[in-house]
């Protein structure tokens, strides 16, 4: 007997266990090396290299070898890998030097450097748990975190020694901050310098930061977890940074602003961006490694917000500046002082700058991601098919991944610099079912929107009821050209419903205008546009959508846009999923609520009216809330605070705490029933 749907997508993480990810291309453009599972239900990550020329592949590390113990990853691990959303075990990092002969990375909290052309694999000996571990450039050091201190290791001599030791329990060296690694997507906090004879070090100190605590009600007998965490209106961590030498010299590297966005280290610049916290001014500027005397590059401002793109800055051979910032009205590649994309392709992220070229993602229409490079006079597209892309480039070789409706899964191709294609496979388990989508636009704002019909629905034959399907908030899309956005929104519409997914203001890939509709507001234009586009699909669609039975889910910000629909708007929703919602603004972090709200002291007006605790009172529809009592990012006082301002005003709902889970939901038995309960919760609260 074949396994659901639930069961399968729990188990494969969402089908992306046995997916080739993470790619290193050696400089002669002879080996990739990338990580991979064995099979598309094995949580466990390998190395794997690939000969380009024999299109041989070769397991290098595979963790099971080395018996690992995944149940005793040190805390801060956790944390890491919780903030990058990473699901599976294993080799889920590494680094490799120039030559992409030797890999570092980190298992169970052990140290270990890999031999690539061999295979062998040792563990160093450390005095604590490891962290992130980076090797140097030369491939003769290794830089790692343990216990707060940044300490390097000699691979020859096995001398270890801590180059930073943190002053208090509240400092930590080479780590970034929660509001870095969340809401900045910069998981690292140093960077080798391109000589392997120093590292610029960031050191943070959360002792502003107010502490919460992470209880787990099933276990009275085990004590809260404390964790800082920066609310919005709140202080952030405290952020310096230093360059320390190998041969014991500290150099500070003072900065002005709140964030440190991002930094890099090539032969050109050690570079740094800066951004304020109101993050309506971003700073680049240039560091003497020797004085720390600092040089400014370049600002952008913007009256809403600047965006942190990622793969920035970087340079060409020639030292010309790789950027990405707004103008004219679209987020524009900049090479040097001058912007090499039109304002209608909205870049989206530099991948790789190989010499003269860059590689970068982009996207015309907002439903496709697709990859463009600037060889230096001209842009030229790298994909050429409708769908969403990926990939790396270095010494004329590039790695493609592609995904799209038409075909299952991630295709991963690499190109050679003959133009051969080689293959790399994927291991994915198949879904199993027949995908009905239609990509179009709908509404007065054309928003992007998919509908997802059951495989054995004619059309005209009923009208089913309608289940909204978003998360509908900044930084994020529902609605792309590919088919794994849509294997559970299928598998809710094989139950019965005609689902509909859109993305409205503030969602990326329609330009900066339209990302910025959102500012000073979180609520209105989230809801309006969700209303919106079922009207539009309903006049696409009339014979097949039965408006008077109308739900909607979502998780995190689309937990928020679910619970906001059936308070707000009765007349149009009749029930709703609320998972790890955001209840009230205040209870959420600095960096992402401040951008969008501002300052709660200085705009409670705002806050207010993007907060559901006011609307409380207006509840007459079902309203199932979800929520895992050990999340650390949307923390569970969102989901019961919520619930006391409903029974305080006597309304009822329901409330589903999830013992143990965290915001990602990992454990299979928990991902599995909870798709099956929001279908029962569904049925019948829309009859």
């Amino acid at each position: 007997m074949s396994e659901s749907f639930p069961r399968l997508s729990a188990r494969t993480r969402r089908f992306t266990l046995g997916v080739p990810r993470g790619f290193t291309i050696s400089p002669d453009g002879g080996r990739v090396v990338f990580l991979r599972t064995k099979s598309g239900t094995d949580p466990v990550t390998c190395l794997w290299e690939l000969d380009t020329e024999t299109h041989v592949e070769r397991l290098v590390v595979d963790p099971l070898a080395l018996n690992i113990d995944e149940e005793n990853l040190p805390p801060e691990e956790r944390a890491r890998r919780e903030r990058s959303r990473e699901q599976a075990g294993g080799v889920v990092a590494y680094t490799t030097d120039e030559t992409v002969t030797r890999a570092v990375f980190a298992l169970s909290g052990g140290l270990y450097v890999a031999d690539l052309p061999t295979g062998q694999a040792r563990q160093l000996d450390t005095p604590g748990g490891v962290i992130d571990p980076r090797i140097s450039p030369d491939g003769r050091t290794v830089a790692y975190v343990s216990g707060g201190a940044l300490r390097v290791q000699d691979l020859a001599t096995g001398d270890d020694r801590a180059l930073a030791t943190p002053e208090s329990a509240t400092v930590t060296y080479g780590l970034a901050e929660f509001i870095a690694a969340e809401e900045m997507d910069r998981m690292r906090g140093f960077w080798w310098s391109p000589a392997s004879d120093a590292l610029l070090v960031e050191r943070a100190d959360e002792a502003p930061v107010r502490t919460w605590y992470i209880a787990d009600p099933a276990n009275p007998d085990r004590q809260p977890v404390e964790q800082r965490y920066p609310a919005a209106g709140t202080p952030n961590a405290v952020t310096e940074l230093f360059v320390l030498g190998l041969d014991g010299s500290r150099v500070a590297v003072p900065f002005e602003h709140e964030y440190l966005a991002t930094a890099a280290w090539d032969s050109h610049a050690l570079s740094i961006v800066t951004m304020s916290r109101d993050q309506k001014t971003m700073r680049l500027f240039s560091v003497d490694p020797a004085t720390g005397e600092s040089a400014l590059v370049r600002e952008d401002t913007d009256p809403a917000w600047v965006d942190v793109v990622g793969g920035v800055p970087s340079h060409l051979d020639d030292g010309s500046l790789v950027w990405v910032a707004t103008e004219a009205g679209g987020n524009r590649l900049f090479v040097g002082d001058q912007a090499v994309t039109p304002p209608t392709l909205q870049v989206r992220r530099v991948l790789d700058v190989d010499h003269d070229s860059v590689l970068f993602t982009a996207s015309g229409d907002p439903t496709e991601i697709q990859l463009w490079t600037w060889d230096g006079h001209s842009l030229l597209p790298v994909s050429t098919r409708s769908g969403v892309f990926s990939g790396r480039m270095s010494g004329g070789v590039g790695v493609l991944s592609e995904q799209s409706l038409d075909a299952e899964g991630v295709s991963t191709t690499v190109v050679r610099r003959d133009g051969m294609a080689v293959p790399i496979p994927s291991f994915a388990e198949r879904p199993g079912l027949d995908l009905r989508v239609s990509l179009g636009r709908s509404g007065r704002r054309e928003l992007a929107t998919a509908v997802v019909l059951p495989s054995w629905h004619e059309p005209g034959s009923r009208r089913l009821p309608v289940l909204m399907d978003p998360y509908g908030g900044p930084n994020a899309q529902r609605v792309l050209n590919q088919r794994a956005m849509y294997l559970t929104s299928q598998w809710f519409a094989e139950q019965g419903f005609a689902v509909i997914l859109a993305d409205g203001r503030g969602t990326p890939g329609r330009g900066p205008d339209f990302e910025r509709a959102v500012l000073n507001d979180l609520a209105t234009p989230a809801l309006d546009d969700q209303i919106d586009a079922l009207h539009g699909v309903a006049e696409q669609y009339p014979d097949d959508l039965d408006l008077t039975k109308v739900g909607i889910r979502g998780w995190s910000f689309g937990g928020f846009l679910a619970a906001l629909a059936v308070l707000r708007r009765p007349d149009v929703f009749h029930a709703a999923i609320a998972g790890a919602p955001v209840t009230d603004w205040r209870l959420y972090d600095t960096c992402y609520t401040e951008r969008y709200l501002g300052h709660p002291d200085e705009q409670p007006d705002v806050y207010d009216n993007s907060s559901l605790f006011g609307d409380a009172a207006k509840l007459e529809r079902p309203l199932l809330l979800i929520h895992g009592l050990a999340d650390d990012n949307v923390v569970a006082a969102h989901t019961l605070r919520l619930s006391s301002a409903l029974l305080a005003a006597g309304r009822q709902h329901s409330v589903l705490p999830l013992s143990g889970v965290t915001h990602m939901t990992p454990q299979e038995v928990v991902a599995e029933n909870l798709m099956l309960l929001q279908v029962d919760f569904l049925k019948k609260a829309l009859g």
